[in-house]
């Protein structure tokens, strides 16, 4: 896992060759990442289903609750399959757009 501390976001990068190695390195650290908006990078060569997808729900909701984003990057998955309180975008610009308008949201009242 590589962690690169942006100015405004957390980006964590998967080095790993698997999903399961991947979520063990994030879940033991998640809670280091409490406070801050986290992108999390997930490489397209890790084979990866939609479900599993559905283990970062959790986490997604509780940056919510928190006042902090959460957004997964992966262009292989269907994001039509998911909930919309979990946000899963293609690229890290859409990513960083996403913290934009969540920040915006926030700063609204919403």
């Amino acid at each position: 896992m590589i962690v690169d501390k942006k100015d405004k976001y957390t980006l964590i990068s998967s080095n790993e060759h698997s999903l399961k190695a991947f979520q063990s390195s994030f879940f033991e650290m998640a809670e280091a990442f409490k406070k801050v908006h986290v992108v999390l990078q997930i490489s397209e060569e890790i084979n990866i289903e939609n479900k599993e997808f559905s283990l970062f729900l959790n986490i997604a909701e509780q940056k919510q609750e928190e006042g902090t984003s959460f957004v997964i990057i992966n262009s292989v998955v269907n994001i039509d399959m998911f909930a919309e309180s979990i946000n899963i975008v293609p690229t890290l610009q859409e990513a960083e757009d996403i913290l934009e308008m969540e920040a915006i949201e926030r700063s609204l009242g919403f």
